[in-house]
């Protein structure tokens, strides 16, 4: 702690003109050109406020009460950004900074640091990282003499910028608020000690969201609860060939802010499965929610605050869920429990479609072949690409990729169709014959108890 009395008149220096005040400041636009030669660090602060909207003002890092907007009493959240090797502003800046203005009344500070993270060399921009960790840890100091609470602190670090939450959280003792982490770089980070990266200690709460841990992202668990959307790997919707140029190799990495984004504004909700294995999450195995409580299991995004204190109690979670191609990302989930009368076992997949009285909506459960046999419920993760409000009609397919074979028959004998995130009760058919690469379309009723 008396290190840092003694660090911040320096650390102040990096940006010489962080005490200038000007109108709408802006966030630092480079080019390639920058990138090549390489940046030096300088850290500009802009602070967003719901009284000059998307009207950025320049802080002063000595006396961040020398702007009247700024309020010691609200949360105070700060967006730092990651690697930008074109030095191009992110895209997704003016949207998140809008949404989360929405949401609730905060001082939102954009950690604008493109110069130091404008360069093609990505081992520079690591290293860059802990300058501007130092920086804002200086900057908090300066907070925290103006009465702001460490409490009210909430860092979204993107990529690098989650390291760098990381640092400074460890930098303030662990008293930061929240962390939360957008798919925290991975090249550079892996393999490290604690100290040189985003860890739980870093912050009161930590979440995390992991979707490229194949190539930019962090594979390993960082936070209280981190969640894995799709195994955490190729999201749906990005490119599948480097012939799609950069999109190739920064969609899955950027799909976090995008999900967060959809997170702030409640479009609809994720709800994430603990379990060992996204096969596991897939197969139906992990649908219980019990250790939740009343709550049930936790919602990924913003509000996921509200399950902090069970998951601050079960130490470190790993979560699972997944996503539609495009924006509502969401998808619905039900638990598909299928009994059969055939003597003989059978081997396949299944597509079940449900209608509503406008819509329709489908979920392909292909990951794997299962296996029904006579009188034995075979549980299955149906997740469907909307949310069908009031099921009126349910149609099944069985098919089992044999093209040589003599076809199939599916004698069911009970399907019964339980919906994962809802309070509607389980609907079910009996006795439904459904052939082999043919739909089968039917009126499922509310449940009864038997003895099947």
């Amino acid at each position: 702690m008396f290190l840092w009395l003694y660090l911040t008149p320096l650390l102040l220096l990096i940006d010489p003109h962080a005490c200038t005040a000007q109108e709408c400041a802006e966030f630092v636009d480079l080019d390639l050109s920058h990138a090549f030669i390489g940046t030096s660090v300088r850290v500009r602060l802009l602070l967003y406020t719901s009284e000059k909207g998307m009207c950025g003002t320049l802080m002063s890092h000595t006396d961040p009460t020398a702007h009247p907007q700024f309020n010691t009493s609200r949360l105070t959240t700060f967006l730092i950004h990651g690697y930008r090797p074109t030095g191009s502003p992110p895209r997704w800046l003016p949207t998140i900074t809008e949404l989360l203005l929405a949401r609730t009344d905060m001082n939102l500070i954009v950690v604008d640091w493109n110069n130091g993270a404008a360069t093609l060399n990505y081992f520079k921009a690591v290293e860059n990282t802990h300058t501007v960790a130092d920086n804002l840890t200086a900057f908090l100091e300066k907070l925290k003499e103006n009465g702001v609470s460490m409490s009210s602190v909430h860092m979204i670090g993107i990529s690098l910028g989650a390291h760098i939450s990381g640092f400074v959280g460890a930098n303030m003792n662990g008293s930061i608020g929240r962390i939360t982490a957008l798919d925290p770089a991975g090249p550079q980070f892996t393999g490290t000690l604690l100290k040189d990266r985003l860890d739980p200690s870093d912050a009161q709460f930590v979440d995390v969201l992991h979707t490229d841990i194949d190539a930019l992202g962090f594979r390993e668990p960082l936070g209280h609860v981190d969640f894995y959307p799709n195994a955490g790997t190729d999201q749906p919707g990005c490119p599948k060939s480097i012939l799609s140029g950069s999109s190739y190799f920064k969609c899955d990495h950027q799909r976090s802010v995008f999900l967060y984004m959809e997170s702030i504004k409640r479009v609809c909700e994720h709800k994430a499965y603990p379990c060992e294995s996204y096969r596991g999450f897939l197969d139906g195995l992990c649908t219980s929610c019990e250790r939740f409580g009343d709550a049930g299991c936790p919602v990924f995004g913003y509000d996921v605050t509200g399950w902090k204190d069970v998951l601050l109690k079960l130490n470190q979670t790993k979560t699972y869920f997944t996503t539609n191609p495009a924006s509502p990302f969401c998808m619905t989930k039900y638990r598909v429990e299928v009994m059969i009368w055939n003597k003989a076992a059978r081997w396949g997949r299944l597509t079940v479609k449900l209608h509503g009285a406008d819509q329709e909506a489908v979920a392909t459960i292909d990951h794997a072949a299962f296996e029904f046999k006579r009188f034995t419920g075979t549980r299955l993760l149906a997740q469907f690409d909307k949310d069908v409000k009031s099921v009126m009609k349910m149609s099944l397919k069985f098919s089992t990729g044999n093209v040589l074979q003599p076809k199939n028959r599916l004698r069911v004998l009970r399907v019964r169709l339980t919906p994962l995130e809802g309070r509607e009760r389980p609907l079910c058919r009996y006795d439904v014959v459904v052939e082999e690469d043919r739909e089968v379309t039917f009126r499922p009723l509310p449940c009864q108890d038997s003895n099947f």
